[in-house]
């Protein structure tokens, strides 16, 4: 069976084509899409809401930008960036989002961005690539996102992280120390899927994280850090949309 990609709206995107922009910024959070929109975009308007997964396209600094949510885990960031990519014919995802640290280099509220997405899930069967890939990240774009955190001054991290597909295996000494051992900085749970389905797409993507909190020591993000921490990853994210 084949898909209609002339299909929109699709099940879960109720936007029409024009109602989206190029590039799109893709928080988990549903609330999280929402306040990114009405804090940093002008003239905000609400493009879907199908299950509560909030998008938005407003104008930053006057280009136009698309602010939409893919809740959490390998399967519902998949269903969107497919979506996205395959449907919308969207050129570039921007993945915001938190991580919890392994590296003790790594601090809470540090930047991190994912030069590769390492995973312990068998989703990537289901891809059409190369044997052996590991998914990683459109190198133009990431190093814009470098230049970016750089001339701002931002503290970050340019490195591999691993997407779970079980939160709490993360409790795991075991598993984090063979990641550790590995390369890995941190744990989250979907830049793998999003960079297998732009690289199966012929898209681009990119994923960066705010450490939110360090897996070996159990140290959180204070509620009031987590704002202003936040403040910097999406201000990177969205000069790399408009760059």
């Amino acid at each position: 069976m084949s898909l209609d990609l002339t299909r929109i709206p699709t099940p879960h995107i109720e936007a029409k084509k024009e109602d989206l922009a190029d590039v799109v910024i893709m928080p988990g959070d549903p609330q999280r899409s929402k306040f990114i929109a009405e804090e940093y975009l002008s003239m905000p308007t609400l493009v879907n809401d199908i299950r509560g997964i909030q998008g938005y396209t407003g104008l930053y600094q006057g280009k136009r930008v698309t602010v939409m949510a893919s809740g959490i885990g390998i399967p519902s960031i998949s269903l969107y960036a497919y979506e996205l990519y395959n449907f919308y014919d969207i050129d570039t995802i921007i993945r915001v989002g938190t991580a919890g640290s392994i590296d003790p280099r790594m601090r809470i509220g540090d930047l991190l961005f994912a030069n590769k997405a390492y995973t312990d899930s068998d989703f990537m069967k289901h891809f059409r690539l190369p044997e052996g890939y590991v998914p990683h990240p459109d190198e133009a774009l990431l190093n814009k996102a470098i230049d970016i955190a750089l001339h701002r001054n931002v503290r970050f991290f340019n490195g591999s992280v691993l997407t779970e597909e079980i939160y709490y295996a993360q409790e795991d000494e075991d598993i984090i120390e063979r990641w550790y051992n590995e390369g890995v900085g941190a744990f989250e749970m979907e830049a793998a899927a999003l960079y297998a389905n732009a690289e199966q797409a012929g898209k681009k993507a990119l994923s960066m994280f705010t450490i939110s909190n360090d897996i070996r020591t159990g140290e959180e993000m204070d509620p009031l850090e987590r704002k202003s921490s936040l403040h910097e990853m999406v201000e990177v994210a969205l000069l790399t949309a408009i760059s």
